[in-house]
Protein backbone atom coordinates (compact mmCIF):
# COMPACT_ATOMS: atom_id res chain seq x y z
CA UNK A 1 0.00 0.00 0.00
CA UNK A 2 1.44 3.51 -1.50
CA UNK A 3 0.99 6.83 0.69
CA UNK A 4 1.64 9.30 -0.39
CA UNK A 5 2.13 12.96 1.93
CA UNK A 6 1.14 16.04 1.24
CA UNK A 7 3.78 18.67 2.32
CA UNK A 8 2.47 21.92 2.53
CA UNK A 9 4.78 24.90 1.92
CA UNK A 10 5.34 27.55 5.10
CA UNK A 11 3.61 30.52 3.56
CA UNK A 12 0.70 28.49 2.51
CA UNK A 13 0.65 27.36 6.53
CA UNK A 14 1.10 31.06 7.87
CA UNK A 15 -2.18 31.53 5.08
CA UNK A 16 -4.45 28.85 6.86
CA UNK A 17 -3.13 30.23 10.73
CA UNK A 18 -3.77 33.63 9.73
CA UNK A 19 -7.18 32.91 8.44
CA UNK A 20 -8.22 30.39 11.07
CA UNK A 21 -7.28 33.65 13.73
CA UNK A 22 -8.98 35.96 11.95
CA UNK A 23 -11.92 33.71 11.58
CA UNK A 24 -11.58 33.21 15.42
CA UNK A 25 -11.81 36.89 15.86
CA UNK A 26 -14.98 37.71 14.04
CA UNK A 27 -16.59 34.44 15.44
CA UNK A 28 -15.86 35.65 18.87
CA UNK A 29 -17.38 39.21 18.32
CA UNK A 30 -20.16 37.52 17.51
CA UNK A 31 -20.36 35.21 20.25
CA UNK A 32 -19.89 38.00 22.90
CA UNK A 33 -22.36 40.44 21.28
CA UNK A 34 -25.11 37.88 21.38
CA UNK A 35 -23.84 36.81 24.05
CA UNK A 36 -24.55 40.49 25.57
CA UNK A 37 -28.03 40.81 24.03
CA UNK A 38 -29.27 37.04 25.15
CA UNK A 39 -28.26 38.19 29.03
CA UNK A 40 -30.12 41.29 28.35
CA UNK A 41 -32.90 39.92 27.48
CA UNK A 42 -32.94 37.22 30.04
CA UNK A 43 -32.22 39.74 32.96
CA UNK A 44 -35.20 41.37 31.14
CA UNK A 45 -33.70 45.42 31.36
CA UNK A 46 -35.99 48.17 31.00
CA UNK A 47 -34.24 49.55 27.81
CA UNK A 48 -34.49 45.87 26.38
CA UNK A 49 -38.18 45.59 27.07
CA UNK A 50 -38.74 49.08 25.89
CA UNK A 51 -36.61 48.03 22.37
CA UNK A 52 -38.76 44.59 22.29
CA UNK A 53 -41.81 46.23 22.32
CA UNK A 54 -41.59 48.92 19.73
CA UNK A 55 -40.80 45.74 17.90
CA UNK A 56 -43.90 44.18 18.54
CA UNK A 57 -42.82 41.58 21.09
CA UNK A 58 -44.89 41.51 24.04
CA UNK A 59 -42.95 42.30 27.48
CA UNK A 60 -43.65 38.20 28.48
CA UNK A 61 -41.48 36.90 25.66
CA UNK A 62 -38.52 38.79 26.33
CA UNK A 63 -36.98 35.82 28.63
CA UNK A 64 -37.86 33.20 26.31
CA UNK A 65 -36.01 34.92 23.38
CA UNK A 66 -33.20 35.67 25.54
CA UNK A 67 -32.69 31.71 26.20
CA UNK A 68 -33.15 31.01 22.42
CA UNK A 69 -30.28 33.57 21.32
CA UNK A 70 -28.25 32.06 23.97
CA UNK A 71 -28.87 28.59 23.17
CA UNK A 72 -27.82 29.17 19.57
CA UNK A 73 -24.61 31.51 20.48
CA UNK A 74 -23.78 27.94 22.63
CA UNK A 75 -24.51 25.65 19.09
CA UNK A 76 -22.61 27.93 17.56
CA UNK A 77 -19.55 28.59 19.72
CA UNK A 78 -18.61 24.94 20.12
CA UNK A 79 -16.34 23.70 17.64
CA UNK A 80 -18.29 20.49 16.15
CA UNK A 81 -21.22 22.09 16.06
CA UNK A 82 -20.81 25.05 14.91
CA UNK A 83 -22.01 25.14 11.30
CA UNK A 84 -25.74 24.72 13.18
CA UNK A 85 -25.22 27.35 15.24
CA UNK A 86 -24.23 29.54 12.44
CA UNK A 87 -27.99 28.09 10.55
CA UNK A 88 -29.84 28.68 13.94
CA UNK A 89 -28.31 32.36 14.19
CA UNK A 90 -28.95 33.41 10.72
CA UNK A 91 -32.82 32.28 11.37
CA UNK A 92 -32.90 34.51 14.54
CA UNK A 93 -30.88 37.26 12.82
CA UNK A 94 -33.09 37.24 9.93
CA UNK A 95 -36.19 37.26 12.22
CA UNK A 96 -34.57 40.32 14.36
CA UNK A 97 -34.28 41.97 10.70
CA UNK A 98 -37.83 41.21 9.48
CA UNK A 99 -39.00 43.06 12.47
CA UNK A 100 -37.18 46.20 12.01
CA UNK A 101 -37.90 45.93 8.65
CA UNK A 102 -41.81 45.67 9.55
CA UNK A 103 -41.07 49.37 11.76
CA UNK A 104 -38.28 50.95 9.21
CA UNK A 105 -35.48 51.14 11.70
CA UNK A 106 -32.67 51.81 10.48
CA UNK A 107 -30.61 49.47 12.52
CA UNK A 108 -31.68 46.76 10.24
CA UNK A 109 -28.41 46.69 8.84
CA UNK A 110 -26.45 46.13 12.28
CA UNK A 111 -28.22 42.63 12.49
CA UNK A 112 -27.67 41.69 8.87
CA UNK A 113 -24.00 42.44 9.37
CA UNK A 114 -24.07 40.08 12.52
CA UNK A 115 -25.38 37.73 10.57
CA UNK A 116 -22.43 37.89 7.38
CA UNK A 117 -19.93 38.43 10.23
CA UNK A 118 -21.25 34.74 11.37
CA UNK A 119 -20.55 33.08 8.35
CA UNK A 120 -17.79 34.76 7.71
CA UNK A 121 -15.59 33.80 10.66
CA UNK A 122 -16.75 30.04 10.35
CA UNK A 123 -16.03 30.19 6.85
CA UNK A 124 -11.95 31.49 7.83
CA UNK A 125 -12.05 29.01 10.55
CA UNK A 126 -13.44 26.22 9.09
CA UNK A 127 -11.60 24.06 6.43
CA UNK A 128 -14.83 21.82 5.94
CA UNK A 129 -16.48 24.90 4.99
CA UNK A 130 -13.72 26.20 2.63
CA UNK A 131 -13.78 22.90 0.58
CA UNK A 132 -17.39 23.06 0.41
CA UNK A 133 -18.05 26.62 -0.79
CA UNK A 134 -14.77 27.35 -2.34
CA UNK A 135 -13.91 31.25 -3.33
CA UNK A 136 -11.32 31.27 -5.83
CA UNK A 137 -9.79 34.53 -7.23
CA UNK A 138 -10.17 35.32 -10.70
CA UNK A 139 -7.58 34.34 -12.60
CA UNK A 140 -5.23 37.46 -14.61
Amino acid sequence: MQTMAQTVPVAEKAKVGTKVWVGRGLSGLVVLFMLFDGCGKLAAEAHVVKAMAELGWPAGQTVGLGILVLACTAVYAIPRTSVLGAILLTGFLGGATAAKVRIDDASLFFSVVMGVLAWAGLYLRSDRLRALVPVERAKR
